[in-house]
């Protein structure tokens, strides 16, 4: 298993368009959409509408890697550069176990 959070802090007022984009990622054919993400969760800050976290789980390193290589992929992260006020914080993650209802 491998996984990853990232907490992104959109430039003012640019919050929700970072969420949209974010959650494009589920569509079909888009990165967590595939059957190799077991996690994906985007949410907000609670006292702060642009800052944006993202949970993402995988069954692999590699899997994950092979899925953001794809142009799917590239396209969000290319429209993401202009939605951000400052470099993104990444920490990576070994899942051991966990639960997600939605």
């Amino acid at each position: 298993m491998y996984g990853f959070s990232a907490t992104m802090t959109a430039k003012p007022g640019l919050g929700d368009q970072l969420v949209d984009l974010l959650l494009t990622g589920l569509d079909e054919g888009s990165p967590a959409a595939s059957e190799h993400c077991v996690v994906y969760l985007v949410s907000r800050s609670a006292t702060d509408s642009d800052v944006v976290h993202v949970i993402e789980g995988w069954t692999s390193e590699e899997d994950h890697h092979r899925q953001f290589t794809g142009e799917a992929a590239q396209a969000i992260v290319a429209r993401i550069g202009d939605l951000l006020a400052k470099e993104s914080d990444y920490s990576d993650l070994v899942p051991v176990r966990g639960k997600a209802t939605f």
